[in-house]
């Protein structure tokens, strides 16, 4: 029973983030019956309890109202007025010191454009705060803290600002109306009367009438030039530098060795090999 109860409460949470643009950390004003029943329940540290209930870290506010309520209650909510004076202060321009529902009601306004949280336990003013107020409201029951459901005026409000998202303005219809006009005029070659005023006329290549194409254009590969490096015309050598040329007579006798004889003439001589031979020495 405890997780289903924890789901719906961030079904809430999540209701009210994702239609009214509500964003941690969650800010949470309290009025004095919340943080009395705070204290007088040990519900502590009140920081923490509300963010595992919210799902996020909490920053708790409360007003100078409120505060000054405390003070009229007497010595049972001391404990509570000292509670009250440790949270953070929220901005009410009251110069005396008013009902803490009317300060509250008048600090949240009809659309709570400070994203509030607000803890009470006045039944009656929960009720009334759901009928003309978008604010999501948190109460205590024994030893633990709820959420209350979204109303039907905050659904509903929820629905009309998302119809108004999807559909288009006035202002939208005659600025999207002369678009198509002037595309139409620039893709049929003739020229709106806007266009011929401003002598800018826009051409619009496309398939469709309005712009759109309605396939990616990818680039097709081309065929490639030759490498420059292959196309450098060969250098001359010059002749000393060109590595000299083995005589003839060489290349052609092959083991054979080339000698000169003593009238300049040349005389041949082989070279006998002696593997496998071994006889006696000649003197």
């Amino acid at each position: 029973m405890r997780v289903k109860r924890q789901k719906k409460n961030r079904r809430t949470v999540r209701f009210f983030t994702v239609c009214f643009g509500f964003r941690q950390p969650f800010k949470v004003l309290c009025d004095g019956t919340f943080v009395h029943h705070l204290v007088s329940r040990e519900i502590t540290p009140a920081d923490t309890v509300i963010s595992e209930l919210l799902g996020g870290p909490v920053k708790l506010f409360t007003t100078r109202c409120v505060v000054a309520e405390l003070q009229k209650l007497g010595k049972d909510y001391s404990e509570s007025l000292e509670a009250a004076q440790m949270l953070s202060t929220a901005t009410c321009e009251h110069d005396e010191a008013k009902p803490a529902d009317e300060c509250l009601s008048e600090v949240l306004g009809s659309k709570n454009s400070e994203h509030f949280f607000l803890g009470t336990q006045d039944a009656v003013f929960r009720k009334k705060l759901q009928m003309e107020s978008i604010v999501p409201l948190l109460y205590g029951l024994n030893n633990s803290l709820q959420i209350d459901q979204p109303s039907d005026f905050q659904r509903e409000v929820a629905k009309d600002s998302e119809r108004k998202r999807l559909t288009m303005t006035d202002a939208e219809k005659r600025m999207l109306e002369k678009q198509t006009a002037r595309i139409l005029a620039s893709s049929r070659g003739e020229g709106t009367a806007e266009e011929d005023e401003w002598e800018t006329p826009r051409v619009v290549n496309s398939r469709n009438g309005l712009g759109v194409k309605d396939k990616p254009q990818f680039k097709r590969n081309r065929a490639k030039g030759p490498n420059p490096l292959s196309c450098m015309k060969k250098k001359k050598v010059n002749d000393a530098k060109k590595p000299q040329s083995k005589p003839k007579a060489e290349s052609k006798s092959g083991g054979q060795e080339v000698k000169k004889g003593e009238s300049g003439g040349e005389k041949r001589t082989r070279k006998r090999s002696r593997k496998g031979k071994a006889g006696p020495e000649r003197t």
